[in-house]
């Protein structure tokens, strides 16, 4: 019997297949892990074929509450969106595939955990990051960074020929055309014929929206309910049906938002490495959670709170991006932001169509905008002669430099 033992993360696809066969002829008990995100697999043939394989153990782990709740719901109400655009779907992920992955290692008595994630891209990091902070005794198995692995696999037909001739059971062909990724989140779509920035991808590559032509022609109306900056429960005001699960309740936002084309976004990213990349990206229910709550944010939310909230976002949402959900600075912003959530109570009315997210109301039990005070036909205790005051003194630099520029043009 082996004496090591290692839990690889574990998709079914065909990189994790070849590595799982090329672990255990190094000598490891392998045991696959497969982790359920909210992808569209038949997750009972997945964990088949890593036994098929050669794995001695095959869980499949249900992360989608924990995901929502303690990933994606933080990220929306941080106002997290990397690079001005992208919700981070896969990014939010990785933590928690990685954080059960170590649970499962630690539980097992493994000295090592993988990945089958490549040195080019940011899940590497994502990962690595992760067990070096929850688990740093644990060995590291990344063969996409080994020279050996490197120099016997070139490319997919190599992969392809070494999964048949060891009779590695995988749904894959030479001919993929892009990449994907799903999880409750979004999906994500990139490589292949998308590494052309130029390249308009093929409308039938999406799975999760409808385009704009062919989404109805009938809005969809929702009342989405806030407590603390989270998302509590969802109301279709048009059939009168309510979620309140977490899960339940972002499967159908992800549903209505899809079949009005929400959420798509092509952009040329950052990655962490260095390296400059395309990713196209489906985010339907994300996208309506961040307007509306942005929305229930301009009358719950102070006005010097959101601004320094809004200065520590895109930090957030580096640091979520970069790998490091499980850090000291991580730790700070979300016991930052949790202060500046609290008491944002309420409910946003929105209409979903043709791409777009409308707020047509918003109620709250913590309003800070005053109806009376904001009208120009009510006093509501404002005397407008103190205005006089207040520009007098905001004005004041802006007469001295003007002095200062008159100076320097006379000399």
């Amino acid at each position: 019997m082996p004496d090591k033992k290692v839990v690889l993360a574990y998709s079914g696809g065909l990189d994790t297949a070849c590595i799982l066969k090329i672990l255990t002829q190094r000598g490891y008990d392998v045991i696959a892990y497969i982790a359920d995100v909210g992808q569209q697999e038949d997750f009972d043939d997945v964990a088949e074929r890593a036994l098929e394989t050669g794995a001695s153990q095959a869980f499949v782990e249900d992360l989608k509450e924990e995901f929502v709740t303690d990933f994606i719901f933080p990220a929306i109400a941080g106002n997290a969106i990397y690079e001005n655009r992208y919700l981070l779907g896969t990014a939010l992920a990785r933590p928690v595939i990685a954080k059960r992955q170590v649970e499962i290692a630690l539980r097992e008595g493994a000295t090592a955990v993988s990945h089958g994630a490549t040195g080019k891209g940011n899940d590497q990091v994502r990962f690595e990051l992760a067990f070096a902070a929850l688990a740093p005794d644990l060995e590291v198995i990344a063969p996409w960074k080994e020279k050996a692995f490197l120099e016997r696999f070139q490319g997919r037909p190599d992969l392809l020929a070494f999964a048949r001739e060891h009779e590695i059971p995988v749904e894959a062909t030479a001919e993929k055309p892009y990449s994907s990724d799903e999880n409750l989140m979004h999906r994500s779509y990139e490589a292949g014929m998308l590494e052309d920035p130029d390249v308009s991808p093929p409308p039938e590559m999406f799975r999760l929206t409808s385009s704009l032509e062919d989404a109805p022609d009938t809005p969809t109306h929702l009342a989405i309910h806030f407590k603390d900056a989270t998302p509590v429960m969802v109301e279709n005001l048009d059939d009168g049906r309510t979620f309140s699960d977490p899960v339940a309740l972002f499967r159908h936002l992800n549903e209505e938002g899809g079949r009005h084309g929400i959420g798509r976004v092509d952009m040329v990213e950052n990655r962490f490495v260095g390296i400059k990349s395309r990713g196209i990206y489906e985010t339907p229910g994300g996208t309506i959670l961040h307007h509306a709550l942005r929305d229930l944010e301009g009358v719950a939310m102070d006005r010097e709170v959101l601004r320094l909230r809004d200065m520590l976002s895109p930090r957030f949402a580096e640091v979520i991006y970069n790998g490091f959900w499980f850090s000291p600075e991580m730790d700070f912003i979300q016991a930052a932001f949790e202060q500046s959530e609290d008491l944002i109570d309420g409910r946003v009315r929105v209409q979903l169509y043709k791409g777009n997210v409308v707020p047509l109301g918003r109620q709250s039990s913590s309003l800070l905008y005053d109806q009376e005070l904001s009208s120009m036909d009510v006093s509501g205790g404002y005397d407008q002669q103190d205005a006089w005051g207040f520009i007098r003194i905001s004005a004041l630099r802006l007469r001295a430099h003007k002095l200062i520029l008159d100076q320097s043009e006379e000399e």
